[in-house]
Formats: C-alpha cells, sequence, structure tokens
C-alpha cells in the first residue's frame, strides 16, 4: 500500500466514522496502522471499560470476538461490528459453556472465575470476571477460598504465586504466549544488561520466573513511561512494540520472541475497517438470555477494579 493510498483510507474511514456516530477501539496487538487509526488503544479491561462509557452509536471493534462480544454485553444499545468475523482467540475456544457446566457439577463447592479471554456463554456459566491486570486483585477479594478459573492455566498458575486461594485449573493457553521460552529472556538480558524484563501472565511459570515484573499490556505502557526505565524486553504479542515506540520516543524495546505473534490479531486491515462501516458489518451480537448473565459477571469485575 502506497502513503497517498494509505491516506485516502485513513480520510474514507474517518468521514464514515462521523456519518455512523461510530467509535474505533483497538487493542494493543492490533497492526500498527489500525492502532493508529482508532479513537483508544488498550488492554482487555481498559477496552471493556472504554466500551461500556462511550456515547457513540457503533463501536468498530479492532481485536478478537471475544472482545466484541464483551462491548455487545456492556453496551446493548449500540451496534458492534468486527471487521473480521474470523478473528477469533484459541484460548476462549478450549472451553464451552457444556464443558464448563459438567465441571461445576464436579466442583461444586467453588467460584467459578473465567478470564476474559472467553466466550459470552462462558461468562455465563461463571460467576465474576477477570483480565490479566486485575485477576490478582478480584481473586483476592473473593470470599470463598476454592477457585475453579477458566480457561487460562497459566494465568491461573501466577495467580496462586500471589493470592492465598485454592485454584482448580482449566488446561487451556494462549498459543501465542507459550512460544516465549525462558532462554529469550535469559539470553536478551545477558545481551542488554539495563534492559528491564517484563513478561505477560499468559506466559508459561518458567518464563515468568526469570522475568523482572509479570504485567498486562496495560501495565507494559505504563511502566515504558518510568522515567528509571531506558530499556524493556518485552515478552508479549509484538503488536505492542508500536504503541511503546510511539509513545516512547528515545527508549528501547526489544521483542522477547519475534514468534510471539497472533494471527488472528492481525486479520484486521484498514480496509476492512473501511468496509465494516460502510456495510455496518459483521454485526456482533449477544443473545439476550446470555448476555444478561454474562454483563453480571463483568459488572462484579468493574464494582472491584
Amino acid at each position: 500500500m502506497t502513503m497517498s493510498q494509505d491516506t485516502s483510507l485513513t480520510e474514507r474511514i474517518l468521514k464514515l466514522k462521523r456519518e455512523r456516530n461510530a467509535v474505533i477501539l483497538a487493542h494493543n496487538y492490533q497492526l500498527w496502522e489500525v492502532q493508529d487509526i482508532a479513537d483508544f488503544v488498550g488492554d482487555s479491561l481498559e477496552l471493556s471499560q472504554r466500551a461500556a462509557q462511550t456515547a457513540a452509536r457503533v463501536i468498530v471493534f479492532c481485536g478478537v470476538h471475544f472482545m466484541a462480544e464483551t462491548a455487545a454485553i456492556l453496551c446493548p444499545a449500540m451496534t458492534v461490528l468486527l471487521p473480521d468475523e474470523h478473528a477469533g482467540c484459541p484460548m476462549a475456544n478450549m472451553i464451552t459453556a457444556e464443558q464448563l457446566r459438567q465441571k461445576k457439577k464436579e466442583l461444586p463447592e467453588t467460584t467459578v472465575v473465567c478470564y476474559i479471554n472467553s466466550t459470552a456463554e462462558v461468562k455465563a456459566e461463571s460467576d465474576i470476571c477477570v483480565t490479566s491486570s486485575n485477576a490478582v486483585k478480584v481473586i483476592e477479594n473473593l470470599d470463598n477460598n476454592e477457585i475453579l478459573f477458566v480457561p487460562d492455566q497459566y494465568l491461573a498458575d501466577y495467580v496462586t504465586t500471589q493470592a492465598d486461594k485454592k485454584i482448580n485449573f482449566w488446561p487451556g493457553y494462549c498459543p501465542t504466549h507459550i512460544r516465549i521460552q525462558p532462554w529469550d529472556i535469559t539470553t536478551l538480558k545477558k545481551e542488554n544488561p539495563r534492559a528491564i524484563a517484563v513478561v505477560h501472565p499468559e506466559c508459561r511459570p518458567e518464563v515468568i520466573a526469570v522475568a523482572d515484573e509479570v504485567l498486562s499490556t496495560g501495565g507494559m505502557i505504563r511502566c515504558a513511561q518510568r522515567e528509571e526505565v531506558r530499556e524493556m524486553i518485552i515478552g508479549t504479542e509484538l503488536g505492542i512494540i508500536h504503541r511503546l515506540k510511539k509513545e516512547n520516543p528515545g527508549k528501547k524495546f526489544i521483542p522477547a520472541s519475534e514468534q510471539a505473534v497472533c494471527p488472528n490479531m492481525k486479520l484486521i486491515t484498514l480496509e476492512k475497517v473501511l468496509w465494516s462501516l460502510e456495510e455496518m458489518a459483521p454485526q456482533v451480537k449477544v443473545p439476550e438470555e446470555i448476555r444478561v448473565r454474562a454483563k453480571a459477571t463483568v459488572d462484579k469485575m468493574l464494582a472491584i477494579v
């Protein structure tokens, strides 16, 4: 794509956005040009909060399906668009509502905590929702000591090191974060002795063990703004590095692994954003009975954080 084509696309998107009374939300892992066209870029918690607060009539969600579903759960009167309907989340698909119902029968005394990286149906079967940035705080605030955490086993494992709770894991995981290996971190730390190594809690425990800090993507953004931090090794999906460099000129950001790319997060392009606004499709809708129950789990989380 040439610069003139890119400028033309941007102008057409902005024009249609105004006409549709739309807001464009983009996750930190999106393509750089999609991040740059967005009204707001953030992590799952920040995007959920922004979706709940927006006065727009249309939300164009540049992320993956469960994120657009969360916006639809929180904003039933709004039209929620996902510019590529194939932008899914493998981790979210690692548990179904029926599987969760069966597990609840096996563990009837547990409080079910679902990671926001889950489907609306799974949220509806859960007691409370969490994100990577607030999982520890939310779980610490629960009265019950026994927790069933779905679907990410590695985030659950990290929470066990921070909160005094008995946590039963569901064996799900993020295929992107497990590509990051502990030797990636240790090698880069030797090569860059002034760098702070920050990794996402979806990483393997052995990766977390050699990191300096464990942070959500929003936490990484805030960490980079600290005056004493001049170099960072980034243990998460590579898309975040664009925003880090953009907001922190003069600082050095080193990807922990060039393999940490989520193909689903890269499906949305400027062309698809434009098409989505033109056609008002694909729309993400959640059946009302599921939406109401799922919203209760998200509201409980937002009340704590």
